[in-house]
């Protein structure tokens, strides 16, 4: 393990990671997994996964010696005179509150939830070692009995994964929802694996021809690429299944290429060169290079008609989005000569997680609390525009007082009607990506008791309880 983490931190003593490696060994040495193999296997397997993020010293200690102060003896005192206060403070935002304190399961996880963002929001990496933390639990989920395996699994699939494409782990949120999907729907797993290996061959062979006459064009251009293959998972397939009602077969983009490049101006060269020699399908465009989405990830997707009729989506991205995409928030995370060097990327996206957080914090029921999480976790989004042209982006779903609290606050309290695309809506309308709205509002108007049914996001929500519980109207 020492010998992995200093092939990308040589300059390093790592020597503290031999000695959180024995002192997590020793506290777990009594305890086994429901697989029967010693518990402490599970703790190097989550150090694993953050050596393979390429996360700091302090961080894959913290990994191998998560479970300590939660599962044994040990003291959060003892663990500080042991290794200080920065791997305490993250094994304490990874620790789970003891569930005996609380009167229902919905309060505790509430709980835990709380307690576990609130850490998050002081430091990323207590998220990041708690996915890693979940993705073993999942890979060994097949050990604990039925209720359990359903729980933890439906956990995983609406918080878990969720979060990991909100901090744009795409890597990791798909292992995980397959994971999910493969204990909530075995029937369906198995059945949407055999058929996906039985079209694997034919697919590939097509794939195959595309990538070879799109590579002999691109390499006549003389532009800077690398193409890659670009495989769905079993989960975001079988989701599309559902959202189109249709057979696998007739899911034709589970075919699909990534090129990579140098430069933004190469990913539209690129695009150009793509399209001309290609026919794209129309309204299959989507640029998440200059309208990133909330986790930002950025790339340019469109679909195009293939050599033999085949539909092909190609994403353009450059290498370094592509990091971006594979890991998210732990590709902006080193360390760099003792401090942790941070960019706009990180600082963006802890931002979004601390003013998420304070309007999370005004919900006090905790199943509110729970769907609120869930809610501003979706993972699909609809792309709103004000009448000047500037985009929002929304849980699918949002309505257009969503859409006025994402504008500005005084738009959202104020707010008497909405037009969409120049008509008047009711504003229980759901609104659909390209929807152009226009919020009116009028001097004096107040937020409503009966708009809490309509908002689906935790800002609008917070901002409109505030209002009505100043004015007494709710608890």
């Amino acid at each position: 393990m020492k010998a992995r983490f200093l092939e990308y931190s040589p300059h390093l003593d790592a020597s503290i990671l031999e000695k959180a490696f024995e002192f997590s060994e020793s506290a777990h040495a009594s305890q086994a997994r429901a697989s029967g193999e010693d518990y402490f296997v599970h703790c190097e397997a989550v150090a694993r996964t953050l050596l393979e993020f390429k996360l700091d010293l302090p961080t894959v200690c913290a990994g191998l010696l998560h479970d300590v102060i939660e599962d044994t003896p040990v003291t959060a005192a003892q663990m500080k005179k042991e290794f200080g206060v920065e791997i305490t403070q993250l094994v304490e935002g990874v620790t789970k509150l003891d569930t005996l304190k609380f009167t229902s399961r919905d309060e505790a996880q509430a709980a835990n939830w709380r307690r576990m963002l609130l850490a998050t929001a002081q430091d990323i990496r207590v998220i990041i070692i708690k996915l890693a933390d979940r993705l073993n639990n999942m890979r060994t989920l097949n050990f604990l009995e039925e209720v359990r395996r359903q729980r933890i699994a439906h956990e995983t699939l609406t918080l878990y994964a969720p979060l990991a494409q909100r901090l744009g782990m795409f890597q990791l949120k798909s292992e995980l929802e397959d994971l999910a999907f493969k204990h909530l729907h075995p029937q369906e797993h198995a059945e949407l694996e055999r058929e996906v290996h039985a079209l694997t061959s034919s697919r590939e062979k097509t794939l195959s021809n595309f990538k070879a006459v799109l590579g002999r064009k691109i390499e006549a251009s003389g532009l800077p690429h690398r193409i890659l293959a670009r495989s769905k998972s079993l989960y975001s397939i079988y989701s599309k299944m559902q959202r189109q009602k249709k057979p696998y077969p007739e899911i034709q983009d589970s075919l699909g290429v990534r090129i990579l490049t140098d430069t933004v101006a190469n990913c539209y060269a690129l695009l150009g060169l793509i399209h001309s020699e290609f026919k794209p399908v129309a309204g299959s465009f989507t640029d998440y290079i200059s309208i990133p989405k909330i986790n930002l990830y950025q790339s340019l997707h469109t679909t195009v008609v293939g050599p033999g009729g085949e539909l092909v989506e190609v994403q353009l991205r450059t290498e370094e989005m592509h990091r971006t995409a594979e890991y998210g928030i732990a590709a902006h995370w080193r360390y760099k000569s003792g401090e942790h060097a941070t960019d706009a990327h990180l600082e963006e996206k802890l931002n979004w997680l601390r003013q998420w957080l304070e309007w999370l914090q005004d919900l006090k029921s905790p199943r509110e609390f729970l769907e609120s999480l869930k809610t501003d976790l979706e993972l699909h989004q609809v792309f709103i525009f004000t009448p000047m042209g500037e985009v929002k982006a929304l849980p699918a779903g949002s309505m257009p007082l969503d859409f006025a609290f994402a504008v500005h606050t005084d738009i959202g309290m104020a707010c008497v009607g909405a037009k969409v695309n120049n008509k008047m809506v009711s504003l229980d309308y759901e609104l659909k990506s390209g929807d152009i709205c226009e919020i009116l509002t009028r001097k004096g108007s107040v937020p409503k008791r009966d708009w809490l049914r309509l908002v689906k996001t935790a800002r609008a929500r917070s901002k409109i309880r505030s209002y009505l519980r100043e004015k007494g109207i709710v608890a």
